[in-house]
Protein backbone atom coordinates (compact mmCIF):
# COMPACT_ATOMS: atom_id res chain seq x y z
CA UNK A 1 0.00 0.00 0.00
CA UNK A 2 3.12 1.92 0.72
CA UNK A 3 4.60 1.61 -2.35
CA UNK A 4 1.30 2.23 -4.43
CA UNK A 5 1.29 5.44 -3.20
CA UNK A 6 5.00 6.22 -3.57
CA UNK A 7 3.60 5.50 -7.04
CA UNK A 8 0.88 7.55 -6.80
CA UNK A 9 2.78 10.86 -6.08
CA UNK A 10 5.71 10.11 -8.18
CA UNK A 11 3.14 10.39 -10.84
CA UNK A 12 1.65 13.72 -10.15
CA UNK A 13 2.92 16.65 -11.82
CA UNK A 14 5.60 18.40 -10.00
CA UNK A 15 3.83 21.84 -9.19
CA UNK A 16 1.43 20.01 -7.36
CA UNK A 17 3.87 18.21 -5.25
CA UNK A 18 4.82 21.75 -4.56
CA UNK A 19 1.62 22.86 -3.30
CA UNK A 20 1.02 20.21 -1.09
CA UNK A 21 4.85 20.10 0.20
CA UNK A 22 3.55 23.97 1.24
CA UNK A 23 0.24 22.63 2.62
CA UNK A 24 1.59 20.57 4.51
CA UNK A 25 4.39 22.77 6.04
CA UNK A 26 1.94 25.36 6.50
CA UNK A 27 -0.44 23.37 8.19
CA UNK A 28 2.71 22.11 10.79
CA UNK A 29 3.74 25.57 11.22
CA UNK A 30 -0.05 26.46 12.36
CA UNK A 31 -0.51 23.62 14.33
CA UNK A 32 2.92 24.26 16.48
CA UNK A 33 1.76 28.09 16.96
CA UNK A 34 -1.23 26.55 18.29
CA UNK A 35 0.08 23.84 20.58
CA UNK A 36 2.23 26.94 21.94
CA UNK A 37 -0.74 28.96 22.44
CA UNK A 38 -2.12 26.48 24.44
CA UNK A 39 0.95 26.30 26.44
CA UNK A 40 1.85 29.59 27.32
CA UNK A 41 -2.16 30.44 27.97
CA UNK A 42 -2.75 26.73 30.58
CA UNK A 43 -0.35 24.98 31.20
CA UNK A 44 3.10 26.92 31.46
CA UNK A 45 4.01 26.99 34.95
CA UNK A 46 4.25 30.37 36.74
CA UNK A 47 8.15 31.53 37.77
CA UNK A 48 8.78 31.45 41.48
CA UNK A 49 9.39 35.29 42.39
CA UNK A 50 10.23 35.21 45.58
CA UNK A 51 14.05 33.82 43.57
CA UNK A 52 14.70 37.46 42.28
CA UNK A 53 14.14 38.70 45.54
CA UNK A 54 12.02 39.22 48.28
CA UNK A 55 11.01 42.36 48.08
CA UNK A 56 8.28 43.95 45.12
CA UNK A 57 7.95 47.57 43.99
CA UNK A 58 5.06 48.46 42.45
CA UNK A 59 4.04 52.01 41.32
CA UNK A 60 0.67 53.17 41.09
CA UNK A 61 -0.58 50.69 43.48
CA UNK A 62 -3.72 52.75 44.59
CA UNK A 63 -6.22 51.67 42.03
CA UNK A 64 -7.15 49.40 39.03
CA UNK A 65 -4.35 47.28 37.72
CA UNK A 66 -1.57 48.07 39.89
CA UNK A 67 -3.90 47.44 43.05
CA UNK A 68 -4.61 44.04 41.55
CA UNK A 69 -0.89 43.58 41.22
CA UNK A 70 -0.01 44.81 44.67
CA UNK A 71 -2.07 41.71 46.08
CA UNK A 72 -1.25 39.39 43.61
CA UNK A 73 2.27 39.91 44.53
CA UNK A 74 1.58 39.87 48.41
CA UNK A 75 -0.21 36.31 47.79
CA UNK A 76 3.13 35.01 46.45
CA UNK A 77 5.07 35.87 49.59
CA UNK A 78 6.90 39.12 48.19
CA UNK A 79 6.95 42.01 50.52
CA UNK A 80 5.78 45.56 49.09
CA UNK A 81 6.67 48.85 48.50
CA UNK A 82 4.16 51.04 47.13
CA UNK A 83 5.04 53.86 45.14
CA UNK A 84 1.98 57.07 44.48
CA UNK A 85 1.36 60.22 45.46
CA UNK A 86 -1.65 60.04 47.69
CA UNK A 87 -0.49 58.82 51.11
CA UNK A 88 -4.37 58.26 52.21
CA UNK A 89 -4.91 56.00 49.37
CA UNK A 90 -1.54 54.25 50.39
CA UNK A 91 -2.43 53.60 53.52
CA UNK A 92 -5.47 51.81 52.86
CA UNK A 93 -4.27 49.68 49.92
CA UNK A 94 -1.43 48.47 52.81
CA UNK A 95 -4.61 47.78 55.79
CA UNK A 96 -6.27 46.10 52.62
CA UNK A 97 -3.06 44.10 51.78
CA UNK A 98 -2.10 43.39 55.48
CA UNK A 99 -5.84 42.08 56.33
CA UNK A 100 -5.20 39.71 53.72
CA UNK A 101 -1.64 38.59 54.09
CA UNK A 102 -0.47 39.12 57.68
CA UNK A 103 3.12 38.18 57.23
CA UNK A 104 3.30 40.40 54.00
CA UNK A 105 5.79 43.98 54.83
CA UNK A 106 5.50 46.80 53.41
CA UNK A 107 6.54 50.78 52.83
CA UNK A 108 5.19 53.28 51.10
CA UNK A 109 6.95 56.28 48.98
CA UNK A 110 4.82 59.14 48.13
CA UNK A 111 5.66 60.50 45.02
CA UNK A 112 3.88 62.95 42.82
CA UNK A 113 5.33 61.92 39.08
CA UNK A 114 3.50 64.92 37.98
CA UNK A 115 5.22 67.06 40.30
CA UNK A 116 9.11 66.91 41.24
CA UNK A 117 10.57 63.68 40.15
CA UNK A 118 14.59 64.44 41.10
CA UNK A 119 12.79 64.61 44.27
CA UNK A 120 10.77 61.63 44.23
CA UNK A 121 13.08 59.63 42.55
CA UNK A 122 15.01 60.66 45.96
CA UNK A 123 12.53 59.65 47.73
CA UNK A 124 12.40 55.90 46.02
CA UNK A 125 16.31 55.68 46.60
CA UNK A 126 15.74 56.18 50.51
CA UNK A 127 13.17 53.54 50.64
CA UNK A 128 14.76 50.79 48.85
CA UNK A 129 18.10 51.18 50.70
CA UNK A 130 19.50 47.44 52.08
CA UNK A 131 16.16 46.29 50.29
CA UNK A 132 16.22 43.05 48.32
CA UNK A 133 14.09 44.48 45.04
CA UNK A 134 13.31 41.87 43.18
CA UNK A 135 10.41 42.39 41.29
CA UNK A 136 9.27 46.13 39.74
CA UNK A 137 5.85 46.63 38.08
CA UNK A 138 5.86 49.73 36.25
CA UNK A 139 2.42 50.63 36.43
CA UNK A 140 1.94 54.35 37.04
CA UNK A 141 0.53 56.26 33.91
CA UNK A 142 -1.80 59.12 32.83
CA UNK A 143 -3.72 59.37 29.71
CA UNK A 144 -5.99 62.06 28.05
CA UNK A 145 -9.54 63.05 30.13
CA UNK A 146 -11.33 62.22 26.98
CA UNK A 147 -10.40 61.90 23.27
CA UNK A 148 -8.79 65.26 21.27
CA UNK A 149 -7.17 65.98 18.75
CA UNK A 150 -3.25 66.95 19.18
CA UNK A 151 -3.88 70.76 18.82
CA UNK A 152 -6.10 70.59 21.33
CA UNK A 153 -3.48 69.04 24.25
CA UNK A 154 -2.88 71.93 26.66
CA UNK A 155 0.84 72.12 28.28
CA UNK A 156 -0.05 70.58 31.31
CA UNK A 157 -1.24 67.84 30.20
CA UNK A 158 1.16 67.49 27.23
CA UNK A 159 4.22 67.52 30.02
CA UNK A 160 2.12 65.72 32.42
CA UNK A 161 1.50 62.82 30.22
CA UNK A 162 5.32 62.26 29.05
CA UNK A 163 6.70 63.00 32.08
CA UNK A 164 4.63 59.56 33.93
CA UNK A 165 5.02 57.67 31.08
CA UNK A 166 8.24 58.32 29.94
CA UNK A 167 10.08 59.85 32.28
CA UNK A 168 8.86 58.38 35.30
CA UNK A 169 8.95 54.92 34.06
CA UNK A 170 12.31 55.47 32.90
CA UNK A 171 14.01 56.53 36.10
CA UNK A 172 12.12 54.36 38.19
CA UNK A 173 13.69 51.58 36.38
CA UNK A 174 17.21 53.01 36.30
CA UNK A 175 16.54 53.51 40.41
CA UNK A 176 15.94 49.75 40.71
CA UNK A 177 17.92 48.27 38.18
CA UNK A 178 20.90 49.36 39.87
CA UNK A 179 20.47 46.26 42.40
CA UNK A 180 19.56 43.82 40.36
CA UNK A 181 22.42 44.10 38.56
CA UNK A 182 24.79 43.73 41.58
CA UNK A 183 22.43 41.10 42.82
CA UNK A 184 22.36 39.68 39.00
CA UNK A 185 18.82 38.90 38.67
CA UNK A 186 15.64 40.67 38.84
CA UNK A 187 12.62 40.74 37.01
CA UNK A 188 11.05 43.89 35.29
CA UNK A 189 7.54 44.53 34.02
CA UNK A 190 6.83 47.82 32.04
CA UNK A 191 2.68 48.24 31.28
CA UNK A 192 2.28 49.17 28.12
CA UNK A 193 -0.64 49.28 26.18
CA UNK A 194 -2.53 47.59 23.01
CA UNK A 195 -3.35 51.02 21.29
CA UNK A 196 0.48 51.51 20.18
CA UNK A 197 1.52 47.51 19.43
CA UNK A 198 -1.91 46.14 18.52
CA UNK A 199 -3.23 48.88 16.72
CA UNK A 200 -1.88 50.36 13.72
CA UNK A 201 -2.67 54.19 15.21
CA UNK A 202 -4.46 55.59 18.36
CA UNK A 203 -6.15 58.62 16.38
CA UNK A 204 -7.29 61.42 18.99
CA UNK A 205 -5.31 59.78 22.08
CA UNK A 206 -1.62 60.51 19.97
CA UNK A 207 0.68 61.44 22.88
CA UNK A 208 -0.54 58.86 25.31
CA UNK A 209 0.12 56.12 22.42
CA UNK A 210 3.49 57.21 21.42
CA UNK A 211 4.73 57.00 25.16
CA UNK A 212 3.43 53.32 25.38
CA UNK A 213 5.07 52.82 21.53
CA UNK A 214 8.21 54.29 23.59
CA UNK A 215 7.90 52.06 26.50
CA UNK A 216 7.34 48.88 24.63
CA UNK A 217 10.69 49.69 22.67
CA UNK A 218 12.60 50.77 26.09
CA UNK A 219 11.62 47.46 27.65
CA UNK A 220 12.43 45.47 24.02
CA UNK A 221 16.38 47.04 24.34
CA UNK A 222 16.40 46.49 28.11
CA UNK A 223 15.60 42.74 27.78
CA UNK A 224 18.14 42.58 25.31
CA UNK A 225 20.64 44.33 27.07
CA UNK A 226 20.53 42.17 30.39
CA UNK A 227 18.92 39.06 29.46
CA UNK A 228 22.32 37.51 30.10
CA UNK A 229 22.80 39.29 33.68
CA UNK A 230 19.86 37.52 34.87
CA UNK A 231 17.17 39.91 34.39
CA UNK A 232 14.31 39.55 32.97
CA UNK A 233 12.30 42.49 31.05
CA UNK A 234 8.80 42.75 29.68
CA UNK A 235 6.85 44.70 27.85
CA UNK A 236 2.90 43.48 29.19
CA UNK A 237 0.33 44.89 26.28
CA UNK A 238 -2.87 45.14 28.05
CA UNK A 239 -6.26 45.53 25.40
CA UNK A 240 -9.57 46.21 27.13
CA UNK A 241 -9.50 46.21 31.29
CA UNK A 242 -12.08 47.81 33.25
CA UNK A 243 -10.52 50.60 34.66
CA UNK A 244 -11.13 54.21 35.71
CA UNK A 245 -8.46 55.23 32.87
CA UNK A 246 -10.66 53.18 30.42
CA UNK A 247 -13.58 54.40 31.55
CA UNK A 248 -14.55 51.13 30.95
CA UNK A 249 -16.59 49.51 34.16
CA UNK A 250 -17.74 46.49 33.08
CA UNK A 251 -15.50 43.48 32.72
CA UNK A 252 -16.30 40.92 30.24
CA UNK A 253 -15.28 37.92 27.96
CA UNK A 254 -13.22 40.58 26.08
CA UNK A 255 -13.15 43.09 29.11
CA UNK A 256 -10.78 41.91 31.70
CA UNK A 257 -11.05 43.07 35.39
CA UNK A 258 -8.28 44.39 36.82
CA UNK A 259 -8.04 40.44 39.15
CA UNK A 260 -8.41 38.65 36.19
CA UNK A 261 -5.60 40.48 34.44
CA UNK A 262 -3.50 40.66 37.14
CA UNK A 263 -3.70 36.84 38.01
CA UNK A 264 -3.05 36.23 34.21
CA UNK A 265 -0.16 39.06 34.50
CA UNK A 266 1.75 37.44 37.25
CA UNK A 267 2.25 34.08 35.23
CA UNK A 268 3.80 35.71 32.43
CA UNK A 269 6.46 37.26 34.73
CA UNK A 270 10.06 36.22 33.56
CA UNK A 271 9.41 34.63 30.46
CA UNK A 272 9.02 37.04 26.65
CA UNK A 273 10.00 40.25 26.39
CA UNK A 274 6.35 41.71 25.17
CA UNK A 275 3.30 39.60 25.99
CA UNK A 276 -0.27 39.74 26.34
CA UNK A 277 -1.27 37.85 29.28
CA UNK A 278 -5.16 37.91 29.34
CA UNK A 279 -5.74 35.23 26.60
CA UNK A 280 -9.01 36.69 25.35
CA UNK A 281 -7.26 39.83 24.39
CA UNK A 282 -4.83 37.34 21.96
CA UNK A 283 -7.85 36.55 20.55
CA UNK A 284 -8.59 40.46 19.50
CA UNK A 285 -4.57 40.64 18.82
CA UNK A 286 -4.82 37.71 15.69
CA UNK A 287 -8.16 39.21 14.86
CA UNK A 288 -6.57 42.74 13.67
CA UNK A 289 -3.85 41.26 12.10
CA UNK A 290 -6.25 39.71 10.08
CA UNK A 291 -7.81 42.90 9.01
CA UNK A 292 -6.33 45.82 6.71
CA UNK A 293 -5.06 48.76 8.50
CA UNK A 294 -7.34 51.01 6.97
CA UNK A 295 -10.60 49.58 8.06
CA UNK A 296 -9.24 49.37 11.81
CA UNK A 297 -8.34 52.95 11.48
CA UNK A 298 -11.32 54.14 10.16
CA UNK A 299 -13.41 52.35 12.81
CA UNK A 300 -11.54 53.54 15.96
CA UNK A 301 -11.38 57.00 14.15
CA UNK A 302 -14.81 56.66 14.75
CA UNK A 303 -14.87 55.57 17.93
CA UNK A 304 -12.24 57.91 19.47
CA UNK A 305 -14.80 61.04 17.55
CA UNK A 306 -17.71 59.79 19.67
CA UNK A 307 -15.71 59.98 23.07
CA UNK A 308 -14.32 63.38 22.42
CA UNK A 309 -17.96 64.60 21.55
CA UNK A 310 -19.26 62.90 24.92
CA UNK A 311 -16.45 64.23 26.66
CA UNK A 312 -17.05 67.70 25.58
CA UNK A 313 -20.44 68.02 26.34
CA UNK A 314 -19.86 66.51 29.17
CA UNK A 315 -16.74 68.91 30.02
CA UNK A 316 -19.58 72.16 28.89
CA UNK A 317 -21.80 71.02 31.76
CA UNK A 318 -19.41 70.90 33.89
CA UNK A 319 -18.61 74.55 33.17
CA UNK A 320 -22.27 75.42 33.00
CA UNK A 321 -23.06 74.60 36.49
CA UNK A 322 -20.05 75.90 38.14
CA UNK A 323 -21.13 79.09 36.36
Amino acid sequence: MEFSMMQNLESQPLWLLLLLTIAFLSLTKTSLKLLNWVFVHFLRPAKDLKKYGSWALVTGPTDGIGKAFAFQLASTGLNLVLVGRNIDKLNDVSSSIRDKFKQTQIKIAVVDFCGDLTHGIEKIKETIDGLEVGVLINNVGVSYPYARFFHEVDDKLLCDVIKVNVEGTTKVTRVVLSGMIERKKGAIVNIGSGVAVVMPSDPLYTLYAATKAYIDQFSRCLYAEYKNSGIDVQCQVPLYVATKMSALRRSSFFVASTDSYAQAAIRYIGYEPQCTPYWPHSILWALARLLPEYIIEAWWLGVCLAIRKRGKLKECRKKNVSN
